[in-house]
């Protein structure tokens, strides 16, 4: 299908992201039909994540890289879809060359940390006027142009800020991490929908605009989505472990091989638990027989359901329940996701390929779970190798190959 065909085609980014939070913002628009020009410094390798071990190598996944031609999986992840300039932007010349670049784009993001473009004298203030309509998008940890000192901005600082940590596991045990790096990614997914809202302003004004998202905001905000407070002043615990009493039957369970969850909030799903468990007696009882009453006795009810799976193959139970009508399925491994046929089918989840090795098998990435039915999205362009493109994007802005030459011989390339 025609690259016309996509939702953001026509529009350029400039990206000066390093890491996750930013990479997965400008992913996402390079997926919607965006031009990506990614910039990297360099000095220091490129993006971070190009040095994250493992490696796909001519032979295979490794632990270390093995030739020029290496590259990691999270740069392949994260790299689709993209082109690669370099540029240090400490260098005092680079500046007019990153002018240029801004010039001819309509949208560039950042994920510095706070008052390091403008120190390089990059921020919006400082290159809005090359551009009225000029969207410029930028991700840190604690806002853009907030004062913390040297406080950094990884994820699992962003979780442990949030409260996230203290939502997941057993009253009175340690705080829970998540292993998926939500704080990384969820300030990605405000970002890319404020700069899409500013371009969509910017069309009918003519004016662009600062999108400022912070990582801790963006995660916090999705914390107090839960009214955490008014629970617990209610009696309800803040930490519930595998199971969420405020609408049992709600949780995780083990069978005999493997497990399973439940969400069985309202009185018709309930109802399809019980009779799954073969306890229909229980569906005009007292304890058990309206919402409230389920709640209200929650630890015997996940207890009833915890005691009837344990001895059963889990494809029994789940049978069981699905035939009743209670939503349940199993809980799988992350291997045993990613390759969900109807998943990779619409694209949610595509093969990655190195630019030069091609795919190995098994090793997938997420795609844009995004299904439009007036238009296309794609992530299957591979991701760039370190400067791959600086010749191309500089050739096209009229510099001639004395002066990129020039400019690398500096050191500003």
């Amino acid at each position: 299908m025609s690259t016309q065909n996509r939702p953001l085609a026509g529009k350029t980014v400039i990206d000066l992201t390093t890491a996750l939070a930013g990479p997965y913002a400008t992913l996402l628009l390079a997926g919607l039909g965006a031009r990506v020009i990614k910039v990297e410094n360099p000095t220091r390798g490129g993006d971070s994540s190009r040095n994250n071990s493992p490696y796909v190598t001519a032979d295979g996944l490794s632990v270390r890289r093995t030739s020029e031609d290496d590259m990691s999986v999270s740069m392949m992840l994260r790299g689709r879809g993209k082109e690669s300039v370099t540029l240090n932007l400490k260098h005092p010349e680079s500046r007019q060359v990153l002018f240029d670049l801004i010039a001819e784009a309509d949208i560039v993001v950042e994920n510095y940390s706070a008052g390091v473009t403008k120190r390089l004298g990059i921020d919006y203030a400082a290159v809005k006027h090359l551009n009225e309509k000029l969207v410029y998008t930028s991700i840190s940890g604690f806002g853009a142009g907030t004062d913390n000192g040297d406080r950094k901005a990884m994820d699992t600082i962003v979780q442990a800020l949030s409260g996230v940590m203290m939502t997941a596991g057993e009253p009175g045990q340690p705080p829970v991490r998540f292993g998926l790096p939500i704080g990384d990614l969820s300030a990605p997914l405000f970002a890319v929908i404020g700069t899409l809202g500013a371009v969509l302003q910017a069309e009918h004004t003519g004016q662009g605009q600062h999108v400022d998202v912070s990582m801790l905001g963006a995660l916090t905000s999705m914390v107090a989505c839960e009214p955490f407070d008014a629970l617990e002043s209610v009696g309800f615990p803040l930490r519930t472990g595998a199971y969420v009493p405020r609408l049992a039957p709600f949780g995780t369970f083990r069978a005999a091989d493997g497990y399973f969850a439940i969400c069985a909030p309202t009185d018709q799903f309930a109802a399809g638990v019980l009779r799954a468990i073969d306890r229909p007696d229980l569906l005009t009882s007292e304890d058990f027989g309206s919402r409230d009453a389920r709640v209200a006795n929650a630890d015997r009810l996940h207890g009833l359901i915890a005691g009837w799976a344990a001895e059963q193959p889990l494809a029994d139970v789940l049978e069981a329940l699905t035939t009743h009508g209670a939503p349940a399925a199993p809980v799988r491994t992350t291997a045993e996701a990613v390759r969900d046929p109807q998943v990779v089918a619409r694209g949610e989840v595509v093969p990655l390929v190195h630019p030069k090795f091609g795919h190995f098998d098994g090793l997938f990435g997420s795609g844009l779970p995004v299904v439009l039915s007036g238009s296309s999205t794609s992530l299957d362009a591979p991701a760039p190798y370190l400067g791959e493109h600086t010749e191309s994007v500089l050739g096209a802005l009229g510099y001639d190959a004395d002066r990129i030459e020039g400019l690398r011989s500096a050191g500003v390339l």
